[in-house]
């Protein structure tokens, strides 16, 4: 119930039919007894500078989540932002603090690494390949390097932004080492899909899954359905493997801290979800 006292967070995007956070978030707010909501606001590109800077200066607005197409251009329009965001120069997440300017966060990354340690696999010391470096696969790129992996192999179509992540992660993690261009996943502990490939029944899959080794821990993006073609695949060859809504649900409890809505666990937000 949305009443006079409720403390808003816009979720902006376009498009926004798609978004699943409201079924997540609205649940458990009630749940608890949180006078708050999750409310989707559709933002064509053009209008979401200006839409952004109206939307915080409301005054029952807590904060913001970003979804496509507004990460990168969140980027350009906020006062300071976290050492994810400078390296993958995406955002989804801004709240307004005491002093009226818009700090930003990106908890993608963040929440699908929660989601390896959730499945038994610690990234410290691993050999990792993330396929695509657009918002969501640099922002994985970005906690892997934050959890101390060992090396970090990036492949994209965009060789100019692949070229520009890598050396953003070079030069913040010194020790880290980073490799551009093969897609190939063997001799990897842990391989991402971070495209869009598996959206449709008809596209390809992302690297030659011929090539994964049983031992190598296979993580997806894609949520359109729990086990995409790719993991299916994986699957196949022995792989364990992560699903799409893991980072979705590992990554809420840290919005929840970050709009100052205290500590959950994704298990109770699991608990109470009205996702189909």
């Amino acid at each position: 119930m949305i009443r006079g006292t409720t403390t808003i967070i816009a979720h902006l995007g376009d498009p926004i039919a798609p978004v699943k956070s409201p079924m997540i978030y609205n649940p458990y707010f009630e749940s608890v007894g949180i006078d708050a909501a999750v409310v989707p606001m559709g933002v064509r590109a053009a209008d979401y500078p200006e839409v952004l800077k109206g939307i915080f200066s409301l005054t029952n607005i807590r904060g913001a989540l970003i979804t496509m197409p507004h990460k990168v251009t969140t980027v350009g329009l906020l006062d300071d932002y976290s050492v994810a965001v400078r390296i993958a120069r995406s955002c989804n997440a801004v709240r307004r603090r005491a002093d009226g300017t818009l700090y930003g966060d990106l908890f993608d990354g963040a929440g699908f690494v929660r989601g390896l340690q959730r499945n038994g696999f610690e990234p410290g010391g691993a050999r990792c390949l993330v396929v695509g470096t657009g918002g969501v696969g640099s922002a994985i790129a970005a906690a892997l390097a934050a959890a101390d992996v060992a090396e970090l192999a990036l492949a994209d179509r965009n060789a100019t932004a692949l070229a520009a992540l890598a050396d953003r992660l070079r030069a913040q993690y010194a020790r880290l080492t980073v490799t551009t261009g093969s897609n190939d996943p063997s001799g990897r502990d842990l391989v991402v899909n971070a495209t869009p490939l598996g959206m449709n029944p008809d596209d390809a899959l992302p690297f030659d899954v011929t090539r994964l080794h049983p031992r190598t821990f296979v993580g997806e993006v894609v949520m359109k359905e729990e086990i995409t073609p790719l993991l299916r695949a994986a699957r196949e060859r022995g792989c364990r493997t992560q699903v799409g809504t893991e980072m979705l649900f590992e990554q809420i409890p840290l919005y929840l801290e970050f709009f100052g809505f205290g500590t959950v666990s994704s298990d109770e937000l699991r608990a109470v979800a009205m996702l189909a």
